[in-house]
């Protein structure tokens, strides 16, 4: 049994300037996050509906972000 996955667009009609090279989703599934070639970590707020909105973007790395990964409590 072959089950449907529905093609999400991270940015909508235009890429972004950024070149993404690491997705993760939350547990919850209502975060995605993104790291980019150009050091740059966003936050995408993810809801029910599959619709994607920015929320957070986040400077500071000097390297590409190639490797994304949650913390434990």
């Amino acid at each position: 049994m072959k089950t449907l996955v529905p093609a999400v667009a991270v940015w909508g009609r235009t890429a972004p300037s950024h070149s993404i090279t690491a997705v993760m989703i939350t547990d919850d599934q209502q975060t995605i996050v993104t790291g980019s070639q150009e050091g740059q970590i966003c936050l995408w707020d993810l809801s029910s509906d599959l619709k994607i909105s920015s929320k957070e973007i986040l400077f500071g790395h000097t390297a590409s972000v190639t490797c994304l990964a949650k913390a434990r409590e």
